[in-house]
């Protein structure tokens, strides 16, 4: 997919790695020039470092200061800001039940996936409200479709997209359109080990799990970077307070014989 997104300035969150890194390397592709925040700076650098006209910036989402001097930043470093792509979030290998769940598990992982998001957006729209532009929120089926024993994700990823309509009606006065993405099980490197590893048990959960997806595998971060490409295209003018499930059909129904 090409799209002309020359003269444009991007920020993606999470852009070290998996699904951020291959949405700011997609958009570098078609012609914009990319801040590649992350909180881990060595692996931003590495990844702008591919792109001619990128830069990386160290970003913490639960750092209130860090992010607006972020934002700033790239405002004055790329001559502006056009899109944003709120992608950094966090989960937890913790599954117990709401009557189990660790306080602090929720507190760090609303902290990222909803405030930080939040936060990010509350910069980026100062930067925005005289140009216009696109803000690209990363969701999940789980905001959606909840699972048992995620309380904390499926209530900050439910949340990402409810704020996603209200930001979207909010900034449309200002020419910002606001959308988002819902991925369903999506084959990072940390998931690799467990579709594809030696550990049988694992393994086998991982297929249980795809029994419920009608495309039968996973999806790729290139696919949903593909889905972010869509929507920040010059083309995608009359999208706005969407969230675009790209899920090999996970939230379609109940596939899976009784």
């Amino acid at each position: 997919m090409k799209v002309d997104l020359a003269g444009k300035v991007a920020l993606v969150t999470g852009a070290g790695r998996s699904i951020g890194k291959a949405i700011a390397d997609q958009l570098a592709a078609n012609g914009a020039r990319v801040a590649y925040a992350d909180v881990d700076r060595e692996h931003a650098e590495r990844a702008a470092s591919a792109h001619s006209g990128s830069v990386a910036i160290r970003l913490d989402v639960t750092n209130d200061e860090e992010v607006r001097r972020g934002v700033a930043s790239v405002v004055e470093q790329l001559g502006g800001l056009d899109i944003v792509v709120n992608n950094a979030g966090v989960n937890t290998t913790t599954r117990v039940d709401i009557g189990e769940f660790p306080r602090s598990e929720w507190d760090r992982i609303l902290a990222v996936d909803l405030t930080g998001l939040y936060v990010v957006s509350q910069a980026a729209t100062q930067a925005m409200r005289e140009r216009g532009g696109r803000i690209i929120n990363i969701a999940s089926v789980f905001g959606l479709v909840p699972a048992r024993f995620q309380c904390a994700y499926v209530a900050a990823k439910a949340g990402v997209v409810n704020l996603t309509r209200a930001m979207a009606m909010e900034l449309a006065p200002f020419g910002i359109l606001v959308n988002a993405i819902a991925p369903g099980s999506i084959l990072s490197e940390g998931t690799k080990s467990l579709f594809y590893g030696e550990d049988e048990a694992l393994r086998e959960r991982a297929q249980r799990m795809l029994s419920h997806v009608p495309l039968g595998r996973p999806g790729t971060p290139e696919e949903i970077a593909h889905a972010a490409l869509f929507l920040a295209a010059p083309e995608s003018s009359y999208i706005t307070g969407h969230c675009l499930t790209v899920d090999g059909g996970w939230t379609a129904g109940y596939t899976r014989d009784f």
